[in-house]
């Protein structure tokens, strides 16, 4: 039984099986204030259909699960107070009738349903340095659904070789775009390595097919390092970051609030400059996405000729 309501756009994608990429909406309701939030989500778009691919940005309003919105409804979401929503929220937004944004895990969920392939984010959640046994959902979600995901690696707070190890164990293979090391979000170096290079959107398209091939259900996660002119070095970041951790500990903030409290400390401590990275490597991987989605429909066209 279909969960989710496909804008007239949508419908109109899938049916004709037009390049299609999905779009977070965390971004909107939780990650920037209004009027930013909502300038942010329409570059996201634009950065889609520059490309030559159709964003269709995932949410939930009155309860309804959405897969595209009109400028109207992403307006309206930039100003409503929403709950966050990933796998486990769906019911309560639902039942409660309440607006909602989408995590990583949420718009898997709801994009896989929907038949899209291809869904650009900017960090994916991992394991937390604070505590190791939260781990975040996104990660569970990269091991059981069959997309490409395109980040710019996880973010930088995490525990990056443990949120690695992680993937490696759930058999998610990790590609880095033109780079064979793992970005870490703000910087485009971590010291770690992805499990395979890949230097253009057909090898990736390519890849994944061939790992899907195999009866693997397990996503194809695209680390797609940020541009250079934005890129904050890790040397200057960790520093950052340390110090933003230890603040969290000592204030109590953990679960859900822990992730949100971090980057604004982050931002507040780099004068903004972390705040302008995260919104350049946001839209350079819709880009990366369109690209991608634009050579899977191609070939789809092609096989039915």
């Amino acid at each position: 039984m279909t969960t989710f309501t496909p804008s007239s756009e949508i419908a109109r994608a899938l049916k004709l099986a037009l390049p299609i990429v999905a779009l977070e909406s965390t971004v909107v309701t939780h990650g920037l204030p209004h009027p930013e939030n909502l300038h942010l989500a329409r570059d996201m778009e634009s950065a889609v259909q520059e490309e030559g691919a159709i964003p269709a940005t995932i949410a939930i309003l009155n309860g309804q699960v959405r897969v595209g919105l009109t400028q109207a409804e992403v307006e309206e979401l930039s100003k409503a107070k929403a709950i966050k929503v990933s796998r486990r929220d769906f019911a309560t937004a639902i039942v409660k009738k309440t607006h909602g944004g989408t995590t990583v895990a949420g718009t898997m969920l709801v994009a896989q349903q929907a038949g899209i392939q291809v869904f650009a984010t900017g960090g994916i959640g991992g394991v937390h340095r604070e505590a190791p046994f939260d781990i975040s959902t996104d990660l569970q979600s990269l091991a059981d659904t069959p997309m490409i995901v395109v980040c710019a690696g996880a973010k930088a707070i995490l525990d990056l070789p443990a949120t690695l190890e992680y993937l490696e164990t759930m058999g998610v293979p990790v590609v880095g775009y033109q780079t064979e090391e793992f970005p870490a979000f703000y910087s485009r170096e971590s010291g770690l390595k992805v499990s395979v290079k890949l230097d253009s959107p057909e090898e990736i398209a390519a890849f994944a097919k061939a790992h899907w091939s195999m009866g693997l259900k397990s996503a194809v996660l695209v680390t797609n390092p940020i541009p250079k002119l934005t890129a904050i070095p890790k040397k200057e970041m960790d520093p950052v970051i340390e110090k933003a951790s230890e603040e969290a500990k000592q204030k109590g903030v953990h679960g859900q609030a822990l992730t949100p409290f971090l980057l604004q400390r982050i931002n507040e401590l780099t004068d903004g400059r972390s705040l302008q990275a995260n919104l350049s490597l946001l839209l350079n991987n819709a880009r990366l996405a369109a690209q991608i989605a634009r050579v899977l429909a191609l070939q789809a066209r092609t096989r039915t000729v």
